[in-house]
């Protein structure tokens, strides 16, 4: 006799399924689950807006109260998508408006938002309380105060790295006198001033305010205002940090920090003055996470601060941190967890700086919990990367960016072919990967043989040819997302592990050897995939079959060739019958 279970019972087991993996494996075991899933899920992530478009989502799951949305390439944070290649959100946000009227969180990721968008999310959602954009572009001030003005429940307005156009400081007049619900506001993209009276007024009638992140026009004279507004932050960024020392201000932001007894988060410090950084100090010993990748200040003074700082788990800072700063983490951050380093300077080596792979090391050496790192220096070998990987096999995600292009082992002018393939194989856990320096195939070999585990891999200037890429294709069998750009890959191995490229989200190939011709062939043979060409140096119609494209983004989707290419953009092997109007 078969049993089921109530449908009452089926939505309360459904409700502790937090990822969107095991809900779409739940939905698998049976038609009465799959409509049940359907109509229980309430959150949708989507890491590729072109995978599916709006009416298919809507059909799926009819009850959604918050989207997750990605745009453009993750390449385009380096500047290596065209401008005006795609992104937008526009449609997305009509169907939205027309059919999710009690939609409560849109949270966006490399997309284009026009202020249209920001006044269709302000004006159509009853119960709005979140809008996260994260390095999107295409809006104004403007957008953002069609928000304040309509969005009376709004908990969070969280810009991050976007390319914002700032028409008027006084958007944030546009909230409410009656508006207190608001729990996290950063702004810290904006390069305009903002009302500092607006923003006092919102600070001081947001009882639940934990996040506030400032942008670098807010004087330092102001911070200490706001704290005592809101002692009750958890994170905060301090925008602009410099002044001439005056007794008054250091003594009333040392009494302001030293009242905010939550505070775990902070960051900001543009153009510090040394001289002001110990009235932070009494919050230190409260941190998990400080960002002083804005902080012009040197080792000495930050060697100071990482000291204090004994609960820290995440650490993003500049060069200027030196190798004697990160020997002082390594021995006061004992639950680091998370390390980003990034250049001062990308494209000229500054002599006085002194950061080395020995930083790295020590970091590793000190740290046992270390799981995530990001790391630019000038120089690396193949014994640190080694001992790197024995030293943490926790790591989880390892960047390290050479800023000279196949730069090799600095002690032995050998490729770094060992050190890395020492990574995935002591590192057994890893899902995210990127490489630098001189490479070979060798060390794609130890990729596919060793990183089983790997979900994201972006890799440049490296490779002999293509028996590299088609031992990660055939190798990596959890991978998702691979980003390729300056290699000399080519027809071969596309072609021959074509069929991977179904089991993975994108593909971003830029300057590498790879056909038009074979384009045409993969777009051909792989209807459910997307292939790309994108070139603008010329009519992509009219570039020969035997020449390599300049670029390739290969998706997957469900939804056909996507209708908003801009003329230096062909998907390839299409017919008429997956355009979409």
């Amino acid at each position: 006799m078969k049993r089921t279970f109530p449908e009452e019972v089926l939505e309360h087991v459904f409700s502790f399924l937090n990822t969107q993996h095991d809900r779409n494996t739940v939905s698998l075991v049976s038609k009465s689950w799959y409509e049940m899933e359907r109509w229980c899920r309430k959150r949708v992530f989507i890491g590729n807006c072109y995978a599916v478009n709006p009416r298919v989502l809507i059909q799926r799951f009819p009850e959604v109260k918050s989207i997750e949305l990605k745009g453009k390439p993750h390449f385009a944070d380096f500047n290596l998508v065209p401008e005006g290649w795609g992104g937008y959100v526009y449609d997305w946000i009509v169907e939205m408006v027309r059919v999710y009227p009690l939609l409560e969180e849109i949270k966006l990721k490399r997309m284009v938002v026009s202020d249209e968008c920001l006044e269709m999310i302000g004006k159509g959602f009853r119960n709005f309380r979140v809008l996260s954009l994260v390095s999107c572009e295409g809006f104004s001030t403007d957008g953002l105060a069609a928000i304040a003005a309509n969005c009376r429940n709004l908990r969070v307005l969280d810009l991050r790295e976007c390319e914002v156009e700032d028409l008027s400081g006084y958007w944030m007049s546009h909230f409410p006198d009656s508006f207190t619900s608001l729990e996290c506001l950063n702004m810290a993209c904006l390069t305009s001033e903002v009302s500092f009276s607006a923003l006092e007024r919102l600070v001081a009638r947001s009882p639940n305010l934990k996040t506030l992140r400032l942008n670098r026009a807010v004087p330092l004279e102001k911070l200490s205002t706001l704290l005592n507004l809101a002692p009750q932050l958890v994170e905060f960024g301090t925008g602009a940090y410099s002044a001439d020392i005056r007794s008054d201000v250091y003594s009333s932001l040392a009494q302001a920090f030293s009242g905010c007894k939550d505070l775990k988060d902070l960051s900001g410090f543009w153009d510090v003055v040394p001289s002001y950084l110990p009235a932070f100090y009494y919050a230190c010993s409260r941190l998990t996470s400080l960002n002083l990748s804005y902080a012009t200040a040197k080792s000495p003074d930050l060697t100071k601060i990482v000291s204090q700082c004994h609960n820290l788990q995440r650490l993003l800072v500049l060069d200027f941190i030196e190798d004697s700063g990160l020997k002082a983490v390594a021995m006061s951050c004992k639950n680091l967890r998370e390390l980003r380093v990034f250049p001062s300077d990308p494209f000229v080596a500054d002599a006085n700086v002194h950061l080395t792979e020995e930083g790295l090391v020590s970091v590793s050496n000190g740290c046992p919990k270390l799981q995530s790192v990001l790391y630019f220096c000038r120089r690396m070998s193949n014994s640190a990367l080694i001992s790197i990987a024995k030293n943490r096999p926790n790591l989880t995600c390892f960047r390290l960016c050479i800023l000279e292009p196949r730069a090799p082992d600095y002690l032995t002018f050998e490729p770094l072919d060992i050190g890395f393939g020492s990574i995935v194989e002591n590192c057994k856990d890893l899902k995210r990967l990127s490489m630098s320096g001189l490479l070979t195939d060798r060390v794609f070999e130890y990729i596919g043989i060793h990183a089983k585990k790997l979900d994201m891999l972006s890799i440049a200037f490296a490779g002999d040819s293509d028996l590299g890429l088609h031992h990660v294709l055939s190798g990596c069998e959890s991978l998702n997302k691979l980003e390729i750009r300056d290699c000399p890959f080519g027809d071969m191995a596309l072609l021959a592990n074509a069929s991977k490229l179904e089991t993975m989200r994108s593909l971003w190939m830029s300057s590498c050897l790879v056909t038009f011709e074979a384009c045409k062939l993969l777009g051909q043979k792989m209807p459910h995939l997307n292939v790309e060409v994108i070139d603008e140096r010329e009519n992509v119609d009219s570039i020969p079959e035997s020449f390599p494209v300049e670029k390739l983004y290969i998706y997957r989707t469900v939804a056909g060739e996507r209708s908003d290419m801009p003329n230096f953009v062909r998907t390839m092997g299409k017919d008429d019958m997956y355009n979409l109007s």
